[in-house]
């Protein structure tokens, strides 16, 4: 798949799936834009597989942060043609706890309001590329894995039903829209008691590396795909069958 001469937004940059997608569309030939609230290594690595990325460090809680993400991306490259909302924020909370709505409104803001505004400003430049979107959702959208786990899980199906509306507001714009619900994914976030406990809930005895849900995505996006919109792509390892 070749992505030469496209330009990419990948949102949650700075490790786990949206590093590995950042250095997978490099290697592919295109100028990645990588976001994140603080980067390092990533835009290195994708400099030597490919083409040097811009960075931008942004806070996705912020309006003008968010725009300048868009308007940073359309002065550097002139276009846009892929969008990734990646970024999310995974956060435990108790229903009934004092501060239940003040980190339910920062999982939405992250996990569904950032991916909202920054499709919303990348539409007119999608429709001139005939681009596409693609939204990292999660398998807490299907199913709920664990307590006190209801504002990721509602903020993910909602980004998954987000994704199908506005898919079909962009259709007769030839602009394609889908997300994809990982299940977990292993990052250095948690310790190897933590993942082996994880691999026993999954049919295939695996958890699932970042760079499979990076595959997935760069075809998704391609045109390979190119009658795929609308529609969401479980990579669980099975996750859900085993209940």
């Amino acid at each position: 798949m070749s992505f030469e001469d496209n330009v990419v937004i990948v949102t949650g940059a700075s490790s786990g799936i949206g590093a590995a997608t950042a250095i997978q569309f490099a290697k592919e030939g295109a100028n990645v834009v990588i976001v994140a609230k603080n980067l390092t290594t990533i835009a290195e690595k994708c400099a030597e597989v490919g083409n040097k990325p811009l960075i931008i460090v942004a806070d996705l809680t912020k309006d003008d942060n968010i725009k300048q993400i868009i308007d940073t991306t359309i002065s550097h490259f002139g276009k846009l043609n892929i969008l990734v909302n990646n970024a999310g924020k995974s956060e435990f909370v108790d229903i009934a706890s004092e501060d239940v709505m003040e980190k339910f409104d920062e999982i939405f803001d992250i996990n569904l309001r950032a991916a909202v505004f920054l499709t919303s400003l990348s539409v007119p430049h999608l429709i001139k590329s005939r681009g596409n979107i693609v939204n990292i959702s999660s398998i807490g959208a299907r199913a709920v894995l664990f307590p006190g786990n209801f504002a990721y899980c509602a903020s993910k199906a909602a980004l998954d039903h987000f994704t199908k509306a506005v898919s079909l507001d962009l259709a007769p714009h030839g602009v394609r829209a889908n997300s994809i619900s990982p299940g977990p994914v292993k990052t250095k976030a948690m310790n190897d008691d933590f993942w082996e406990a994880m691999a026993k809930r999954m049919a295939l005895g695996k958890v699932i590396e970042p760079e499979e849900i990076a595959n997935m995505i760069l075809y998704i996006a391609s045109d390979k795909a190119k009658s795929i919109t609308g529609s969401s792509f479980l990579v669980d390892g099975g996750m859900l069958l085993k209940g």
